[in-house]
């Protein structure tokens, strides 16, 4: 039996590529002749280090190039690499997580393949004016609502009309979505609700026994991601933090996060003027290495996440791997199923309400202790070695 797994961009540690580099290898560990399909070469060594997840041993299939810019682009191209295979693998099992597949769908009928869809977000869904028009989603809207990026997106979201594969569940004989949230988003769209298979927590991510008890952890909200607009760090400066200190005296943000590319750097710098401007007690690590950010997260009592219709959110499950209690916007998959509705993980959707449950899980121990015991039955439930077993049933099923 033979897979082949495509996806759009492999060359940065999020969670998509949590997910596609999870799908190769478990194909791989289900017995399946395994290969790889990206846009443009990527650094494969890389997913042992951001992951845990070694695909040396896969063979990979890109154009010829690097690229670090244009990404959404690239994504309306992404089945071109997979044009090139399919003919020379002939696979049993197609995997893609775009929407971009009509060229990959068409050649179904000759080379007899099953294909799996894997939808982050139906991204399709955001072209046209409609109820999930991309200006009102905040998730897309912080980070593509100014020029010139508005125009960027459009322009990719018009290149990939070009290639929509139409309904999923008519061109796909599996669908599934990384979150309730996202389930509930398709069915909306399509009248069909997809299987429900969460990213998995990296292997690299020891989920922590016994967590660092809260009388040793700094009076410190820790925020992790990479700098840019739609973690809404201006939002938690520039109108959180201040309500938080008036509450809890003498307590610390410290934020975590990827630059590296020129808005990352500017938003980066706005942040720290803007701490300094409010005089708040901020403290920013930008690009700290993995000791460094699981060091942070054992020495804070709260997480905070602060992103809008968040579709999974990998760090949101990294910090209750370490026993942190989360607070989430309660919106996205963050919401639905990580702090479970409020079971889980406390939410918000006021800056008082944040302010009001981060002040609980900083001062109160009896809610602290409680909210860290649920995080970690939480991602318990989503370890790699739970993911390959679901995705094992699934395959099994289909072929």
């Amino acid at each position: 039996m033979k897979a082949l797994v495509t996806h759009h961009y492999w060359d940065r540690p999020g969670g998509g590529e949590i997910v596609a580099s999870a799908f190769a290898k478990a194909f791989k560990d289900l017995g399946f002749h395994t290969e790889i399909t990206a846009t443009t070469r990527f650094c494969v060594p890389c997913y042992k280090d951001w992951f845990g997840i070694d695909i040396t041993d896969i063979p990979t299939h890109s154009m010829p190039f690097k690229l670090r810019a244009f990404g959404i682009y690239l994504r309306a191209l992404s089945w071109l690499p997979a044009m090139w295979v399919i003919p020379r693998l002939k696979p049993d099992i197609v995997f893609v997580d775009f929407y971009v597949t009509k060229p990959i769908i068409a050649m179904k009928r000759r080379y007899g393949f099953r294909s799996i869809e894997y939808i982050h977000y139906p991204f399709e869904v955001v072209y046209k004016p409609l109820k999930y028009y991309w200006k009102k989603d905040p998730y897309i809207f912080e980070r593509y609502g100014r020029f010139p990026w508005n125009v960027y997106l459009e322009g990719a979201l018009w290149l990939g009309e070009r290639f929509n594969r139409g309904n999923p569940f008519e061109v796909n004989e599996v669908v599934m979505a990384n979150s309730r949230w996202t389930a509930n988003v398709v069915r909306d769209v399509y009248g069909e609700e997809p299987i429900v298979l969460n990213p998995p927590i990296p292997p690299n991510v020891s989920i922590v026994r016994n967590p660092r008890p809260f009388s040793e952890r700094q009076l410190a909200v820790v925020m992790i991601g990479r700098f840019s607009w739609e973690k809404r760090y201006h939002w938690v400066v520039s109108e959180l933090m201040s309500r938080l200190a008036k509450e809890v005296p003498g307590v610390k943000l410290v934020i975590v996060g990827g630059t590296g590319t020129k808005p990352s750097n500017a938003y980066f710098e706005r942040i720290r003027r803007m701490a300094i401007e409010n005089k708040l007690n901020v403290e920013l690590f930008p690009n700290a290495p993995g000791d460094v950010k699981v060091a942070l997260m054992d020495q804070a009592r709260v997480f905070l996440h602060a992103t809008i219709n968040e579709h999974w959110g990998v760090v949101v499950a990294e910090a209750m791997a370490r026993g942190l209690p989360v607070v989430v916007h309660r919106s996205g998959g963050a919401w639905s199923d990580l702090a479970m509705g409020g079971e889980v993980g406390l939410g918000y959707e006021s800056v008082d309400e944040a302010v009001n449950a981060l002040a609980r899980l900083l001062t109160d121990v009896k809610v602290w202790n409680y909210y860290s015991s649920k995080s970690l039955g939480r991602v318990g439930e989503i370890t790699f070695d739970k993911f390959v077993s679901r995705l094992s049933e699934l395959v099994r099923k289909l072929v």
